[in-house]
């Protein structure tokens, strides 16, 4: 195997053998346990042409999988003319390595090709810093085992006088070079994530905000465009494609509901199973509008025959990143492709309150406003209110977040008929504004907030 295939982590267009050690307990599919990694490939753009799969109790330490299998792997490669072999599975860099040598060809793991995706469909600033920082955590452990360059070192005793100085002076200098880009990168990434939390907190101040989050490919961009499109008749602009991690960047864009209420709805970034955690740390930016969102919409594709393990995962992915307050709903989407309503009703009753949806048909959607509608609300009623003319910040405030029914001047005072929610009540009396309710002294209002 060269140096360059090996430093060529794209796999667009190569013919690859997928390989997955069976652990007990791994998560996997047991009728198909190499689907999702299939899938992955698929996004990634290469082309899988035979498979290989071997039950374990525990990993072989020097390749992963048995030396058996690792020898009918090479066959399999050469039959196929592969030039990929791609792991379902993390491998530590001495069991790459140990694999390359045997197949003479190059060997991904799963966090490898999964990073090659992300590398692939990074489009915005961000989203590039975060990828090479992910690469470079991943990389940097596996220095000394992956790149043919430093093959001058030997993994135990060194082999003779005068061997060992030069590689490990070579293994010091790349080790160095990472370790100042990782530090120029998590720099860059903390600017970054300084202002994405301004940007989060100052809309969450004005908006009550809705975060769509949800496994990779289940159609949170589907549902992001057609709630805009409907609210607004503009183009949503989140890409929707049926591959896995089709969106990489987090997309905001007013929700109007109707009825004086809108919400700002942001589409995020896909979970999957076994996320490597480096990936998760690196995309912490991107994952700050579901952790400081009012409300998380679940997507989850119920034709997938997977779909409960899938739930499992992202609700793991969210207890993990601290998405913890906010309030979650269970949107079941992609109703239209299941046979059988029966599928449906079975995983109502194991999710109470949960949302049956098709984001492509539009099917259910109004349910989801109303949810949403009430949840933003708080509970509403119908108040007279008046406030200072001068209070312009108050009045903009009623005019946006409230619907106003009537609107009375009189010389320096503004009397709005409003329905309005409890939370905006809440939020208005903590801006400190001069507003009172008609019919109640100011010093009347309950302290601890309006309408509760």
């Amino acid at each position: 195997m060269t140096q360059m295939q090996r430093e060529q982590l794209a796999v667009q267009r190569e013919r690859a053998i997928l390989v997955v050690g069976l652990l007990p307990d791994d998560g996997s599919d047991p009728h198909d346990p190499l689907a999702e990694l299939r899938s992955l490939v698929d996004t990634a753009g290469a082309i899988p042409c035979d498979q290989l799969m071997q039950k374990l109790r525990k990993p072989n330490a020097k390749t992963f999988i048995g030396k058996g299998k690792v020898e009918e792997l090479k066959i399999m490669c050469d039959v196929h003319d592969a030039q990929v072999v791609i792991f379902d599975n993390d491998l530590t860099p001495s069991q790459i390595g140990n694999i390359e040598k045997i197949i003479e060809r190059k060997v991904l793991d799963r966090s490898e090709l999964i990073l090659d995706i992300f590398a692939a469909r990074a489009r915005t600033h961000e989203a590039r810093l975060q990828v090479e920082l992910a690469q470079l955590e991943y990389t940097y452990p596996r220095l000394r085992a992956m790149w043919t360059h430093l093959e001058r070192i030997a993994g135990g005793a060194p082999q003779g006088i005068g061997t060992r100085g030069p590689g490990e002076q070579q293994l010091e200098i790349d080790r160095r070079i990472v370790q100042r880009k990782k530090a120029q990168l998590k720099r860059e990434l903390k600017e970054v994530q300084a202002r994405k939390t301004r940007e989060v907190d100052a809309r969450n101040k004005d908006f009550y905000t809705v975060c769509l989050v949800g496994y990779t490919n289940a159609g949170k961009s589907t549902m992001f465009n057609s709630t805009i499109q409907n609210s607004s008749g503009q183009e949503g602009g989140a890409y929707a494609d049926d591959k896995l991690f089709a969106t990489l960047s987090t997309r905001t864009r007013k929700w109007d509901l109707g009825g004086g209420d809108a919400v700002m709805l942001s589409d995020t970034v896909g979970f999957v199973r076994n996320l490597p955690h480096h990936l998760v740390a690196s995309f912490k930016a991107t994952l700050e509008e579901a952790i400081h969102a009012d409300l998380l919409l679940i997507v989850l594709d119920v034709s997938h025959p997977r779909a409960e393990q899938q739930y499992r995962t992202v609700m793991d992915v969210l207890d993990s990143i601290g998405a913890t307050e906010p309030k979650r709903v269970l949107l079941l989407n992609k109703t239209d492709l299941l046979t059988h309503n029966a599928d449906l009703l079975v995983i109502q009753q194991e999710h109470p309150g949960s949302i049956p949806i098709s984001a492509k048909t539009q099917d259910g959607l109004d349910a989801v406003t109303d949810a949403i509608r009430t949840e933003a609300r708080g509970g509403t009623m119908d108040l007279e209110i008046q406030l200072s003319s001068a209070d312009g910040k108050a009045i903009h405030f009623l005019e946006n977040r409230a619907k106003v029914l009537e609107r009375n001047y009189e010389g320096n005072t503004v009397t709005l008929s409003v329905r309005i929610g409890n939370r905006q009540l809440d939020q208005l009396y903590a801006m400190g504004s001069t507003a009172v309710l008609v019919g109640e002294a100011e010093d009347d209002r309950p302290k601890g907030g309006w309408g509760r």
